[in-house]
């Protein structure tokens, strides 16, 4: 099977063991090769050869012959050999052809398309016959499962009390409704002068605390629905274009946010050395595991940025020490890393951030830090 050197992720790197020793690491359980398969994600494939998965940008961009970091596919082969003393990374494309149609008695494929066919098959009474188009549809896998956060990049929202307080409330609906949902009306106390004409309803969530000093960090806004304004005033008047769960009065109103919206993460570590904590896990679960929304008590004003890697530590338990001299001896274990994680939405003093890897159950108050 031929090797091909392009290879978008992990394709054709070189480096010295020695010399990049503390910077690039090898997987020590690395596999020989992989297959990857459909679920697979590029970050997933580089932890199968990398300590780090963070670092294959260091990999990719000094190899000239890379022409595209993101297109790796299902049934793509990816091997792994040291030569020369220098481990490399291969890729083998899965070129299947797409499924027979020998039993159809008109198949038109790509290059039919391509070229324009003219000649198909006609019936004994001169009509033509249906005919099936053939193609070969194929998806790159992600970098991240970007499925996982969709639903928290815009919404809900973190905010100041201020914020929260002194934003229009709902105050009643249109048409004598005890709650009200997608294609109702409802009346705001106050939007004289409208900063948008399209706005997000909130109720107010957690809030979200230091679990070293007790000190509000902010707010938690969930998303309740999407409205459009019909009228301004006192009170204003408001369509409900889409809703997530049923509206009440008292509900907050705010101008759809205008925060940029990241598509395209590139997972790193912080530059800066950071510490600090999971305080809270986002969409309605319990416990915490891979690819499970957290929110950790560090932000923007602590230099975190969207695509930060940093590692999660489980809290070491204090136990008791029966044989130590001294009376009701207290020991605090170690804290033991139990996984990674990925921010991805950052506010002024918490972030969200995606479970990566999880190699241990991770709980609330479980440190993250800097890898």
């Amino acid at each position: 099977m031929a090797l091909r050197s392009l290879f978008g992720f992990l394709v054709s790197f070189f480096i010295s063991l020695n010399s990049w020793a503390d910077e690039i690491q090898i997987n020590p359980a690395h596999p020989d090769q992989y297959t990857v398969v459909k679920g697979d994600t590029l970050w997933d494939l580089s932890g199968k050869f990398l300590n780090h998965p963070w670092q294959w940008p260091e990999l990719w961009s000094n190899n000239s012959q890379i022409q595209n970091p993101n297109l790796i596919y299902p049934g793509d082969t990816v091997y792994f050999s040291v030569v020369n003393g220098r481990p490399q990374l291969s890729l083998s494309r899965n070129d299947q052809p797409a499924q027979s149609t020998a039993g159809s008695t008109c198949v038109l494929g790509e290059e039919d398309v391509k070229n324009g066919r003219k000649n198909f098959a006609v019936s004994e009474n001169g009509k033509l016959l249906p005919c099936i188009r053939e193609t070969t549809l194929k998806q790159a896998i992600k970098l991240i499962p970007a499925d996982a956060i969709a639903q928290f990049l815009i919404s809900p929202r973190v905010v100041t009390e201020n914020e929260l307080n002194t934003a229009p409330y709902v105050v009643d609906f249109a048409g004598e409704h005890l709650v009200a949902g997608a294609g109702d009306r409802i009346y705001v106390r106050a939007i004289p002068h409208p900063d948008s004409l399209t706005y997000t309803v909130y109720r107010s969530g957690d809030t979200f605390k230091s679990p070293d000093t007790g000190e509000i960090l902010g707010y938690e806004a969930k998303y309740i629905a999407d409205t459009s304004l019909q009228q301004t005033g006192d009170p204003a008047t408001l369509f409900i274009t889409k809703s997530g769960s049923e509206i009440r009065k008292g509900d907050r109103i705010m101008p759809d946010s205008d925060e940029e919206i990241i598509l395209n993460y590139f997972p790193r570590p912080p530059k800066e050395s950071i510490e600090g904590s999971i305080i809270s896990v986002l969409g309605g679960v319990s416990q915490i595991g891979l690819y499970n929304i957290v929110v950790i008590d560090k932000g923007l004003k602590d230099g975190l940025l969207a695509g930060h890697e940093l590692a999660i530590y489980q809290r070491g338990n204090r136990v008791s020490d029966p044989y130590s001299p001294i009376k009701n001896d207290i020991v605090k274990l170690p804290d033991e890393i139990s996984g990674t994680l990925m921010v991805f939405r950052p506010f002024e003093r918490v972030s969200y951030a995606l479970v990566m890897k999880a190699t241990q159950a991770l709980h609330i108050f479980d440190k993250v830090k800097t890898p």
